[in-house]
């Protein structure tokens, strides 16, 4: 990939595809504002080397329809505020109106284009519709790490019609501590896994079972292991068409000489709710009716020292039901090992991320992906569309 610093960008028109899917409230208001701070580093370097900066991205699922509660306005406010200087909206992201004001744009300067998501075009990487935002720019970033997995008009489709193309700020640091990380890591190299389902995260775990020394499982998938092992799990999601996968992933895991660690103690529920009735148990003390929510504080405990003399870590999926209360302290112990190690520490996934600022250990880890599902797709091996079409 060409970086943004080889690119001549001065008195030129840069479309950038950028990531604001932002969450809002019922208020049309912004309730995290990461994503749009994560590409300030790209916007405020075509500033100051005078581009004219075109900005495109989607933000929830409009489905094709012009959706208000969908539109980009609030980004396009939060975005002035944190350069300090004013950010023109577009009303759409085709058509005369917002080409005018494109071709309106002074250096510096920088316009919005309104939800692409409000065309069915966008995901269905239609060639007329990636040839007419093409229009935009004299030359083309892709800036949106998170969206680079899918091959859409504003990330695939558009790079066919630019000569002139290169890797964001964010997006050439994702990849490149990915690379550190799982490529060509410092060993030894452990991998968490955790989060609801093993069919998620299947295609990753065969391929890390290829890289890692070690493996840390939690999370409702670990029942699925742990079942397949033959231990009594009560009412606890299980994956029950994935047992004997599980058994093949383990095997394979012992052939390779890497390390499983699964859990040996939980905090069990009668009811998945904050106000259920709770206690921890160990291996094969889960009641009937009764579920696994997180995982114990012995298995905390050796997740922890697993970690010790590791390297690298990469993290993807909590430990349990981290967003109630009574569910997150296996969660929060890990963040507080993964915090404490002097390992290059790389996280990502929506839930790892949030779990990560409810600790408040953002600034302790090494690197925080800005992409759940982007991330997960390297994790399993894979080449990202977005990311090829930079090539």
């Amino acid at each position: 990939m060409r970086q943004l610093s080889e690119l001549k960008v001065a008195n030129r028109r840069v479309l950038v595809r950028v990531d604001f899917n932002v969450p809002l409230n019922e208020a049309g208001q912004i309730t995290d504002d990461t994503r749009i701070k994560a590409v300030l580093p790209t916007i405020r370097h075509l500033i100051a080397q005078g581009a004219k900066t075109v900005l495109c991205s989607h933000c929830g699922r409009p489905k094709g329809q012009r959706q208000p509660k969908f539109s980009l306005a609030p980004m396009a406010v939060r975005l002035g505020e944190l350069l300090g200087q004013p950010v023109v909206m577009a009303p759409d992201c085709q058509g005369p109106e917002p080409m005018a004001l494109a071709a309106a744009l002074q250096p510096g300067q920088v316009l919005l284009l309104e939800n692409l998501r409000f065309h069915p075009e966008e995901q269905q990487n239609d060639p007329a519709f990636a040839q007419a935002l093409a229009a935009f720019g004299d030359c083309y970033v892709n800036d949106a790490f998170a969206v680079s997995h899918r091959a859409d008009a504003s990330v695939e489709g558009v790079t066919r019609y630019f000569a002139d193309k290169a890797a964001g700020l964010l997006l050439y640091r994702e990849i490149d501590f990915f690379h550190q990380a799982v490529t060509n890591p410092s060993r030894p190299l452990v991998a968490i896994l955790g989060g609801a389902k093993v069919s998620s995260k299947l295609s990753a775990i065969r391929n890390l079972l290829d890289r890692v020394e070690v493996m840390l499982i939690g999370g409702a998938m670990a029942n699925t292991f742990l079942k397949a092992q033959g231990h009594a799990v009560g009412a606890s999601l299980v994956e029950d068409d994935l047992l004997a996968t599980a058994r093949e992933l383990l095997a394979r895991a012992a052939e390779k000489g890497v390390k499983v660690h699964l859990p040996v103690d939980f905090v069990i529920a009668d009811a998945f709710a904050a106000t259920a009735n709770t206690r921890a148990v160990a291996l094969n003390q889960v009641p009937d009716g009764w579920m696994i929510l997180d995982i114990g504080p012995d298995t905390a405990r050796r997740f922890a020292q697993a970690l010790a003399g590791v390297k690298t870590i990469v993290w993807n999926g909590p430990m349990g039901a981290f967003e109630m209360p009574p569910f997150a302290a296996g969660s929060l112990a890990l963040v507080k090992a993964v915090a404490a190690s002097p390992a290059l520490s790389i996280v990502g996934g929506g839930d790892t991320n949030a779990l990560i600022n409810q600790a408040g250990a953002g600034d302790k880890v090494s690197y925080m992906s800005t992409g759940g599902g982007a991330f997960l797709e390297l994790m399993e091996g894979k080449q990202l569309p977005g990311v090829v079409a930079l090539g």
